[in-house]
Parts: structure tokens; C-alpha cells; sequence
């Protein structure tokens, strides 16, 4: 039987945390500088606790106009001053309410960035490093941030969409790209249990394309983000996939 970890970006005031929480075995919760603010931390920490699933921060650009979706050109010094201060912030809130913090994953154009500018991808795995070796990375499967966090020696996790489209690179296509968001649950069921089982995706060209698949990224923040949740849990679960979090 296969074993896949289900992540999901919440805390991010989209509105099905609640119904999400208990199909995924890992959270992504936003530090509150692209969207969300110390109470829905708070409320997030809570769920994910009553349902047993792992806690990361999911730290972003402080740009909420475009919900931390555009660059922002900052440099890879102060990108780490941000990814220092949001995931300080966020453990500290944590830490109050006894959840441990497992793990960080950037979001939306910092993710991008990290993934393929090698300069910014060491200045985030140093700095997470420097606030908690145990900390895993999780980032885009291949990229460039994972291949310096693996040297560092930290824990990594390599990501998969099953809900967005790659290019020929491995690369995720920009949302403005046609294809670059797949719309239809059942297809994003259908790309889950392929990437869980086989690691297998195809480009924008519609060639195979195979990826290291640790995590499944189910986007917390779209409006039918519970119905492509239950339609990947039942498709995994028809194929004896199971969802587990990492070790």
C-alpha cells in the first residue's frame, strides 16, 4: 500500500478550514503577513490539534492586496529577515498553546522564487535552519531551495499539485497561463492518485513528467476547495492510498 502526506494552506480566511482539517494529515497555517492574523492562527492551531494533523508555517510576501501572489523584487537578505520574523512569530504563538511546528513552506511568489533563485533559496534553508534545525523544508519537488537544504543537512519534503499545471522544467505554469489551474475535481482526483502512487504528471505539452512526490498540496483558498478535498480522499482511498503525515 502506497503512503502519501495531504497538505493544505489554510488559516488563509478562505472559509472551509473547518471542513478541510480532517481530510488532510498536514496544515500549512499563514504567519499572517499575506492573509490572516493572530486569531485565525489561533483557531487553525485549534483544529488541526483536535484532529491529529501536523502543523507547519506557511510564511509569504506582506502583500495581502494580491495575496502574496506577485514579486515583490525584495532581496535575499530581506527575505530572510521576513521568513525570520513571520516564523518566529507564528512558533511563538504556537508554542503557547502547546502545538509543536514542524515544518515551513513558503507561499505563492516567495515559493516560486525560493524554488528556482538559488541565492534566495540558501538565504531561506539557512535561516530556518538557524531557528530550528529540526524543522523540515517543504518546497516544489527537484528545486533548487530542497537541493541546498539537503546539503545543509535539514529535513526536506518534496511538493506536488495535483491541481496546477507544470512545465517541460518541472516548474509550475503562472496562473495566468491557460492550464495552469485545473478547475474540474475529478481530474484533480485523477492527477492525486497518479502522483501518489507513480510520481507521475505531465507538462503543458501533455508529455509524462516524473517528480518526487513526499506531499500532495490541496489549495485551501479555492471555492470549491472542500469538494476537490473529498474527491482526492475518495480517489485515494478506492486505490488503497493511504494518507499519513511524514515522519
Amino acid at each position: 500500500m502506497h503512503t502519501i502526506d495531504l497538505n493544505c494552506d489554510l488559516g488563509e480566511g478562505c472559509g472551509s478550514d473547518a471542513d478541510i482539517v480532517p481530510l488532510i494529515s498536514s496544515a500549512n497555517i499563514s504567519c499572517g503577513a499575506h492573509a490572516g492574523n493572530d486569531d485565525t492562527i489561533v483557531e487553525t492551531l485549534r483544529l488541526c490539534t483536535a484532529h491529529g494533523v501536523v502543523v507547519g508555517a506557511h510564511p509569504g510576501y506582506a502583500e495581502r492586496e494580491h495575496f502574496g501572489r506577485r514579486e515583490t523584487g525584495q532581496s535575499p537578505q530581506e527575505i530572510a529577515t521576513l521568513v525570520q520574523s513571520q516564523v518566529e512569530h507564528f512558533r511563538s504563538i504556537a508554542s503557547a498553546h502547546g502545538v509543536p511546528v514542524r515544518h515551513v513552506k513558503l507561499h505563492g511568489a516567495l515559493y516560486n522564487r525560493a524554488a528556482r533563485d538559488v541565492d534566495v533559496a540558501a538565504a531561506v534553508a539557512r535561516t530556518v535552519q538557524r531557528i530550528d534545525p529540526s524543522l523540515r523544508l517543504v518546497g516544489l519537488s527537484g528545486s533548487e531551495m530542497l537541493n541546498i537544504a539537503r546539503m545543509l543537512g535539514m529535513g526536506v519534503a518534496h511538493e506536488v499539485f495535483p491541481d496546477r499545471g507544470y512545465d517541460t522544467e518541472g516548474r509550475l505554469l503562472p496562473r495566468d497561463r491557460p492550464g495552469a489551474v485545473i478547475e474540474s475535481p475529478d481530474e484533480v482526483a485523477e492527477r492525486a492518485f497518479l502522483l501518489a502512487s507513480l510520481g507521475l504528471a505531465k507538462d503543458d505539452r501533455g508529455r509524462p513528467l516524473m517528480l518526487r512526490a513526499d506531499t500532495l498540496c490541496m489549495h485551501g483558498d479555492r471555492a470549491d476547495a472542500l469538494a476537490v478535498a473529498q474527491a482526492v480522499r475518495a480517489r485515494l482511498a478506492r486505490f488503497d492510498v493511504a494518507v499519513a503525515a511524514l515522519d
